[in-house]
């Protein structure tokens, strides 16, 4: 009996570890900061698959988590990367957008302000809550198609502005909440300099 009781404390274990594992990789557990960043998935603004292994172990990975599209200071956190993204390049980063919003809006943000960098559709939050992003429903946004015209977009979920740094070991080396979106990008750089002499 009690070598039957030790076996079942054994089974709850592993499946309970099982459990915690599957929720991780399915985008439900919390990744913290130093620790070995999971691989990740998701589509990008042209509808292709998107995987960090593409990354990971050849360049740092900045994924900046916005709300919506088409907003103030979502546009100025974008525009901001992509003034400086020359920068960060020659730095060894490689920046990807994430939000809420479909490939649809992510492609004609992308074309209205001319951005030089991959935009991720997290429509249901996945990658967010890998990093333990707070999640918010989603939302209506007025896009500009490419005539120029008002388009009203459907947002999947509304995603907290946050940026997560992965270093060119894969490990993850911040996870920041964001106050001055403008100035996120210049943020960044000095960030990812202090991690290449250290």
């Amino acid at each position: 009996m009690k070598l039957l009781s030790r076996c079942a404390v054994v089974i709850l274990t592993l499946g309970c570890a099982a459990f915690w594992l599957g929720g991780l990789v399915a985008g439900e557990g919390k990744v913290k900061v130093g620790d070995k960043a999971p691989t990740l998935q998701s589509v990008d603004e042209t509808g292709k698959a998107w995987k960090s292994t593409s990354v990971l172990g050849k360049k740092a990975l900045v994924l900046y988590f916005y709300p919506a599209d088409f907003t103030g200071g979502c546009t100025k956190q974008a525009c901001g990367f992509r003034d400086d993204i020359e920068k960060l390049h020659s730095q060894g980063v490689e920046v990807v957008g994430v939000s809420g919003d479909s490939v649809k809006t992510h492609q004609m943000f992308k074309d209205y302000n001319k951005l030089n960098f991959t935009l991720l559709a997290d429509e249901k939050g996945a990658l967010a809550k890998v990093f333990g992003i707070p999640v918010n429903k989603g939302g209506k946004i007025q896009a500009i198609d490419a005539s120029g015209s008002k388009v009203e977009m459907d947002r999947g979920v509304t995603i907290s502005r946050y940026t997560v740094v992965i270093d060119k070991k894969g490990v993850v080396a911040a996870i920041d909440q964001v106050k001055d979106a403008g100035g996120d990008s210049k943020r960044i750089a000095e960030l990812v300099k202090k991690l290449d002499t250290n």
